[in-house]
């Protein structure tokens, strides 16, 4: 009995099937899978692979150049700013010397009302050898129009130090006592362009701290705050500075930059 209904039973499928979907009447393991479920073959995946690494060997490449461009322009900026200070400094560093130097002036001549700022001379003094010029320069440092103010505190300088570069980066970081060009007898009086009160409050004027860089920048190109220095007094391409000031300052790096000309060391 079982035995006839089973071959009833495949009679039918055979039937259905002939009549029917041929691939759903197969075994599993022989059905056809359409179009939209089947895999990659192992030769598009070898293609694919091979797209992907040449893609990423040219890509690579463009990245590291532009990456290194942007610590050029970086360092670059780095050098300007610290470099800009220096000479800022020093500008200021020598009104705030030719200041003492006019006050001692004033006070050996018994003359009275500051310095004029713009000839460097004691008020009401004139002809003769002209004390308001930066010893061997000729120039006058206090009517220097990018001068605003003075240094006050000349004992941050040495005595190996006349020119009156910055000691260290740390005196740009921490500051120094100054006073405006325009303050302790300095030509506000008399000036149709200040108000009285304004001339009065000349002489009250207290030294305030100027910074000259928020803080020392990192070289981008080491990774580090560690510079190079020159002092004036190094012999040009030095390998080692005296330690007198910063006059300049390099990168320590010894990498060749991407225009192939010399070194970072040498910016």
């Amino acid at each position: 009995m079982n035995r006839r209904r089973q071959t009833a039973d495949g009679r039918r499928q055979t039937a259905t099937c002939a009549g029917g979907n041929e691939s759903v009447c197969l075994p599993t393991a022989y059905r056809f899978l359409p179009s939209s479920a089947r895999g990659f073959t192992l030769i598009e995946l070898v293609i694919t692979v091979a797209v992907l690494a040449i893609l990423t060997l040219g890509v690579i490449p463009l990245v590291q150049v532009s990456a290194k461009r942007q610590k050029e322009q970086q360092l670059r900026e780095e050098l300007r700013e610290m470099r800009e200070a220096i000479d800022q400094f020093h500008r200021e560093a020598l009104a705030g010397a030719q200041y003492q130097a006019n006050q001692g002036t004033t006070g050996t001549t018994g003359t009275t009302g500051g310095v004029d700022p713009n000839s460097g001379l004691p008020s009401g003094r004139s002809g003769g050898t002209n004390p308001g010029t930066a010893p061997g320069t000729g120039v006058n440092p206090l009517a220097d129009p990018r001068v605003r103010v003075f240094i006050t505190d000349q004992t941050i300088f040495t005595a190996d130090n006349v020119d009156r570069y910055p000691p260290d980066l740390d005196t740009l970081v921490k500051g120094v006592d100054v006073l405006p060009i325009t303050a302790g007898g300095l030509g506000r009086r008399g000036n149709l362009n200040y108000t009285a009160t304004e001339a009065a409050t000349q002489d009250q004027a207290m030294p305030k701290t100027k910074v000259y860089l928020r803080s020392i920048p990192l070289d981008p190109m080491t990774g580090q705050r560690d510079w190079i220095f020159r002092s004036c007094y190094d012999e040009p391409g030095s390998s080692s500075t005296d330690g007198v000031n910063i006059f300049d300052v390099h990168s320590k790096s010894d990498s060749i930059p991407l225009d192939g000309k010399g070194k970072y060391s040498d910016w």
